[in-house]
């Protein structure tokens, strides 16, 4: 993204053992690094679950997702469109296909940093939108 590394980039390590509102809590803590040239990204899965991995073909990135899996998908989209920050932060509350989706949080909790640092003024782009194996999605997002 950076080819002249003049971004700089800071490494956090997740504490397994909090809560996801605390990571939230991180997340706007570091906000205001926005403002100071820091770029924070949030690297993860928002569904990631590598036991339910389904292969339709030998093409491991063909994009197919299972009914639950795009569901907890277009959930959490809908959810991060609407600035509903609190269901996404109590995420186990959102059914059977969000806890498919999430069976352990170290994949998606990077993107509560991301989405604690959204101000009230920025808008969200999706990208790279496509479950694949079944029980996976890479779908990404940009603040604006």
């Amino acid at each position: 993204m950076f080819p002249d590394a003049d971004v700089p980039i800071v490494q956090l390590s997740l504490d397994y053992t909090r809560e996801a509102i605390d990571h939230y809590g991180i997340g706007r803590d570091i906000r205001r690094l926005r403002y100071e040239n820091v770029l924070i990204v949030g690297s993860g899965n928002m569904v990631h679950n590598l036991r339910r991995v389904v292969l339709k073909s030998n093409d491991f990135n063909e994009a197919f997702g299972l009914d639950w899996a795009t569901e907890a998908n277009e959930l959490f989209k809908k959810l991060i469109n609407e600035d509903r920050h609190d269901e996404l932060i109590n995420y186990q509350l959102l059914g059977n296909s969000v806890q498919l989706a999430i069976p352990t949080a170290e994949h998606y909790l990077p993107m509560l940093y991301v989405l604690a640092a959204k101000e009230e003024n920025d808008s969200i782009s999706f990208f790279n939108d496509q479950p694949v194996a079944g029980s996976l999605t890479m779908t990404s997002f940009v603040l604006t």
